[in-house]
């Protein structure tokens, strides 16, 4: 079971796992082991809450595909377990991101002063500027 907060879980038989070689330096080992971890998570067939479903679909994440399938590629490391278990926290993390709910903004206006203070300076830069001018004799 995987463990998303109290109340959810996750089978682990719903996450699809595949192991592919890792792109960069690295020598022999990586033309011949295959070290990168692949997460692929259809969120539609999951039994995540249609509450969590709905906020992840919404969300504009580069790892959400259109098809509803979230795809986890790490490979910084070069075991394949720990590229296993980096790229399982960041799944974990994304879905955890969703519960979040963001705080309202509520709008303030300028004071005054401060309103003030900008015009002047604003005058003050105008003033500068304007001396720059030609010098007319």
């Amino acid at each position: 079971m995987i463990t998303i907060s109290q109340r959810v879980q996750l089978q682990e038989q719903e996450i699809e796992w595949q192991f592919i070689r890792s792109s960069g330096a690295g020598g022999q080992n990586v033309n011949k082991v295959s070290t990168c971890a692949q997460l692929i998570f259809d969120i539609n067939a999951s039994s995540l809450p249609e509450f969590y479903k709905e906020k992840l679909l919404a969300k504009s994440d580069h790892r959400i595909t259109q098809s509803g399938k979230i795809i986890i590629k790490c490979q910084e490391s070069r075991s394949q377990e720990a590229n296993r278990e980096t790229a399982l926290a960041q799944f974990i993390e994304l879905i955890r991101s969703v519960n979040v709910v963001q705080k309202k903004r509520i709008p303030t206006k300028a004071t005054r002063a401060s309103q003030k203070r900008r015009v002047d300076a604003k005058k003050q830069r105008g003033s500068t500027k304007s001396m720059r001018g030609k010098v007319s004799f």
